[in-house]
């Protein structure tokens, strides 16, 4: 078998409601998803969920190549962008072709990938993740709701602009997951997108925990800063989790020689080999590890093999647009399906056929950095916040429209 070729497409996550985080919003819900699809000379493709940046220059190191030599591929990969470097995107786009080629390799063995890298239970335990910042008290109560009815126990909510408002938001979910688990105690966890530095993280989260048990503060300081992570992590009682955004093993070290991180994280965006070798470095230090994304298919494949997955992020409960999975949500898990490979199927005609508009262009998003991050002073004095509840006023749900996340 031989790959031959590939495509690429971008498809759109309709969320149906706003999005963000602490560094912005997509004030339409609309945030766009990049496809790769990789061919091979026998018929089968395989299918990454992930960017196509600078896929030219390397698709060459595997073009030509057996698709099942995938771990060697993935260093061929990194070698072919030696000289530029392999951060950001490109280590996207990386992760995109080698979550393609273990898509074709367990194709190729008839069997689900989660079966061929060694899995025995295919559930994966989850937690829900609204991306949830620019919602008021009802929507927020109305997304949590429906994550409750699905068996989701744990709530990871964005903030970080404001500890009384992260306090209010964060019981509110608390009472909804407590009715929802018969009185039992929920989990949560606050994710800030980097928005702090050292000394505000440990006062925000030290007032927080006045009131609150969180499990875990997510990127509380810059993600390359060891020292601020293990400062933050002596200074609150919750655990200090961190990596969705670091591109190789050589990131992670200092954290985890500082004791920076409690909980290794790693985006979907980065491919199955890059989470089986986190994964591997974490379990040396007998640290957890948990899988970040919307769509985090061939990440939770890989989990059902390792012995120190702790829980995966659940998103939108919804597929991408023309993006079908085998598996579905039932009592807080993520269950996957028997269709070989990652069970996932792209409708690439439906894709191109609502495709061309463009998304997630405002300069306000979540992937633009607010230029005083880490500078502010008083809550009010940055009021984020009200300025997006403000500009989102025209679009709220009616009471009688489509709820904005649905089962």
């Amino acid at each position: 078998m031989r790959v031959t070729g590939y495509r690429t497409l971008t498809t759109v996550q309709e969320w149906g409601r706003p999005v963000g985080d602490a560094n912005g919003v997509f004030a339409d819900g609309a945030v766009p998803v990049s496809i790769v699809i990789v061919d091979t000379d026998e018929g089968i493709s395989g299918v990454g969920l992930g960017p196509h940046v600078e896929i030219e220059r390397i698709f060459a190191a595997i073009e030509g190549e057996d698709p099942r030599s995938v771990a060697s591929l993935y260093d061929r990969m990194l070698r072919h962008t030696f000289k530029a470097g392999h951060a950001g995107p490109v280590f996207g786009t990386i992760g995109a072709l080698d979550t393609a080629l273990w898509d074709i390799k367990a194709q190729a063995a008839g069997e689900p990938l989660w079966r061929l890298l060694g899995g025995r239970d295919r559930r994966v335990p989850a937690y829900a993740s609204g991306l949830d910042i620019a919602l008021d008290d009802d929507e927020l109560v109305a997304a949590y709701e429906v994550y409750a009815r699905h068996g989701l126990r744990a709530a990871k909510l964005k903030g970080g602009l404001d500890i009384d408002r992260d306090r209010h938001r964060l019981g509110l979910v608390r009472e909804v997951l407590t009715e929802a688990g018969r009185g039992r105690r929920p989990g949560l966890m606050l994710d800030v997108n980097e928005a702090w530095t050292r000394k505000q993280a440990v006062r925000h989260v030290g007032e927080l925990e006045r009131a609150l048990d969180l499990i875990w503060i997510e990127e509380p300081v810059r993600r390359w800063d060891a020292e601020g992570h293990a400062t933050v992590s002596r200074g609150i009682r919750a655990s200090v989790a961190t990596g969705e955004n670091l591109t190789g093993l050589e990131q992670y070290r200092p954290l985890i020689a500082a004791n920076a991180v409690d909980v290794v994280q790693a985006a979907a965006v980065w491919g199955v080999t890059h989470f089986l070798r986190v994964s591997a470095l974490a379990h040396a230090h007998d640290l957890p590890v948990s899988p970040i994304g919307n769509s985090p298919v061939g990440l939770l494949h890989a989990a059902t093999s390792l012995p120190n997955h702790l829980t995966s992020e659940l998103q939108d409960l919804r597929p991408p647009v023309g993006v079908s999975i085998d598996l579905h949500v039932e009592d807080g898990a993520f269950v996957l399906g028997d269709s070989p490979g990652l069970g996932v199927r792209v409708d690439e005609t439906h894709i191109r056929a609502v495709g061309g508009r463009p998304v997630g262009q405002s300069s306000q998003g979540p992937n633009v950095r607010p230029e005083r991050a880490g500078r502010r002073l008083l809550a009010d004095a940055d009021d984020d916040t009200a300025r997006w509840q403000a500009s989102l006023a025209p679009l709220r749900v009616r009471e009688d429209a489509t709820p904005a996340v649905r089962p």
